[in-house]
C-alpha cells in the first residue's frame, strides 16, 4: 500500500468544503482555518474542494490532502473530478491523493471507472474513488483506483433513499468485497458513527459537515426543538 495511506489508517480525515452563501464561503482562508483546527485536534488528513481553498489550507496545514473540484452533471446531481484538465490542475498544486468520481455516469464519454483507468495510464497520482454503490467500487478498484470512498451513496439518482444517515450495509459490502482502502463516508457525523465504521473495516472516516458547517449544525438543534415543541 502506498505510504501516505498507509498514515491515514485508523484516523479521522475532515472535510473542509463550503459552498454558496454559507458564510465560511466568502474567503478561501476560512476553510483553511478549519483545516488548521481538525489538525491540531488530531485528524490525520483534510479533503477539500476548489484550486484557491486547498492552496490556502496547504499553507497552514502539514498533513495530506485529499483534493478535489466539484461539478454537477445534467441531472443536477454532484460530478467529483471529472476531467483530464481538473485532475492536472490538482495535481499541479500539490494534492496528495486525488478524489475521482467513480460512479458509472459518464463524462468525456467515459464511465467513472474507466476514466479512472486512463487517469492511472497518464498521471502519476494516488486516485481516490468517489462511488455510490458496491459494484461501482469493484469496478473502480478492477480500474486501478488506490482507495475508494463511499463519498456519493445517498447523492446519485439510484442511491437517494439512502441520505439520512449512515450506509454501513454499503460499507460492510464493500469492505467484504475488495482489498484497497476503503474510506468511509457520507453522513458520519458522530464519534459513534465514525467507531461502527471502523469496526465494520474502514481504513478511515471522513466526516465533514457536523465540524465545518456549523450553520447545518445549528439547523439540526432548530430543527430537532420545533418537533418537540410542535411548532
Amino acid at each position: 500500500m502506498n505510504e501516505i495511506l498507509a498514515n491515514l489508517r485508523g484516523g479521522l480525515i475532515v472535510s473542509c468544503q463550503s459552498e454558496g452563501c454559507d458564510p465560511f464561503n466568502a474567503d478561501p482562508k476560512y476553510m483553511a482555518l478549519f483545516a488548521k483546527a481538525a489538525e491540531m485536534g488530531g485528524a490525520k488528513g483534510i479533503r477539500s474542494q476548489g484550486i484557491n481553498k486547498i492552496k490556502e489550507i496547504k499553507k497552514v496545514v502539514s498533513l495530506p490532502i485529499i483534493g478535489l473540484l466539484k461539478s454537477t452533471f445534467k441531472d443536477g446531481t454532484v460530478k467529483i473530478t471529472s476531467s483530464f484538465n481538473e485532475v492536472e490542475q490538482l495535481i499541479e498544486i500539490g494534492c496528495d491523493i486525488i478524489a475521482i468520481d467513480g460512479t458509472q455516469r459518464e463524462r468525456e464519454g467515459l464511465t467513472g471507472p474507466c476514466f479512472i483507468h486512463e487517469v492511472k495510464q497518464r498521471y502519476n497520482c494516488i486516485v481516490l474513488a468517489d462511488i455510490a454503490t458496491c459494484e461501482e467500487a469493484v469496478a473502480c478498484e478492477k480500474a486501478g483506483a488506490d482507495a475508494v470512498s463511499t463519498t456519493l451513496n445517498g447523492y446519485t439518482p439510484e442511491t437517494m433513499p439512502y441520505n439520512e444517515k449512515p450506509n454501513l450495509d454499503l460499507l460492510r459490502s464493500i469492505c467484504e468485497k475488495i482489498e484497497i482502502p476503503v474510506f468511509a463516508e457520507g453522513r458520519y457525523n458522530t464519534p459513534a458513527d465514525a467507531i461502527e465504521a471502523a469496526e465494520i473495516g474502514a481504513h478511515a472516516i471522513v466526516t465533514g459537515t457536523a465540524i465545518t458547517r456549523p450553520r447545518v449544525v445549528t439547523q439540526w438543534f432548530v430543527n430537532k426543538l420545533k418537533e418537540h415543541y410542535h411548532e
